[in-house]
């Protein structure tokens, strides 16, 4: 289980710096009670600050065949648009081996086993850089 606070009841008073922080927070938490909803398995979830641009969050999940892949990423779609995070972009869907959902402040990735095995994100990502291994 991944259990997050979203934070939402503080969101008035915050800063937009922490609003950010926050809506990113709320937004990953929603992702991952989807993605456990909709039966995804092996659910990582990477915070991506300090590492990429690309956004604040990286979440990889695996669903058990092309068809459950699809099906994840359609449910994950709908969930973040009815909650107002917006028209998720998706990519991937003509196979469904391997879909892509960039959501703004999180990248979802969802993988048939196989695939996911093949690729290995979680290493890349999640391996110490030499500057993360440095005191400060």
């Amino acid at each position: 289980m991944h259990a997050q606070t979203s934070g939402a009841d503080h969101m008035s008073s915050a800063s937009p710096l922490l609003s950010t922080e926050l809506s990113s927070k709320a937004q990953l938490s929603l992702t991952i009670d989807t993605l456990e909803d909709a039966k995804a398995e092996d659910i990582v979830s990477i915070e991506l600050a300090g590492k990429s641009s690309l956004g604040d969050y990286m979440v990889v999940a695996s669903g058990r065949s092309n068809r459950h892949v699809s099906a994840i990423a359609d449910r994950l779609a709908r969930e973040l648009r009815a909650q107002g995070f917006g028209r998720p972009r998706i990519e991937g869907k003509e196979n469904n081996d391997w879909v892509l959902i960039d959501a703004g402040s999180i990248i979802v990735h969802i993988f048939r086993p196989e695939v996911r095995e093949f690729y290995n994100l979680e290493k890349m990502w999640l391996a110490d850089r030499p500057e993360d291994t440095s005191e400060q």
